[in-house]
């Protein structure tokens, strides 16, 4: 049997609220390591699929209820040394197609202990800087131009 490996396109899915405070969930496997929801395709799902589904495992948030936008801009990025095992041979890229969830106030989510250990809503700025990842840290920024347009 070949093993399985990721797809190379994922999504990132910033959490806010109508006074821009941010959800960051602190990785499991990486301790210190803080982020928004994010995750990789699974079969042939579209990137709103992809959100949809990533939401709800790792916070038990129904996008449904709630303002799930698809910002229209994707990352490519050089995925991790210590992560490329993950994904076939010679894949070393990911698209990360970006997408905004609006909640009304800071929610308490469900989190999957296998893949987040602790959460924490912040402002913007604030949010920004504790994100280990670059293309997180700029789609939080980016959301002050989004939120403008809401």
């Amino acid at each position: 049997m070949e093993p399985r490996y990721k797809h190379p396109i994922s999504v990132l899915v910033v959490i806010y609220t109508p006074d821009l405070n941010v959800l960051l969930l602190e990785r499991a496997d990486r301790p210190g390591w803080w982020q928004s929801v994010t995750g990789s395709q699974d079969s042939d799902e579209t990137p709103q699929q992809i959100a949809q589904r990533e939401v709800a495992e790792e916070t038990g948030l129904d996008t449904r209820q709630f303002e799930l936008l698809d910002w229209h801009y994707h990352n490519i990025f050089e995925i991790f040394p210590h992560w490329r095992h993950r994904y076939a041979p010679g894949v070393t890229e990911n698209t990360e197609h970006v997408f905004g969830l609006r909640v009304p106030t800071p929610l308490i989510p469900a989190l999957s202990p296998s893949e987040h250990l602790s959460y924490q809503w912040l402002p913007v700025e604030q949010a920004a800087e504790r994100c280990f990842s670059p293309s997180n840290a700029a789609a939080i920024r980016r959301l002050l131009a989004h939120a403008s347009h809401a």
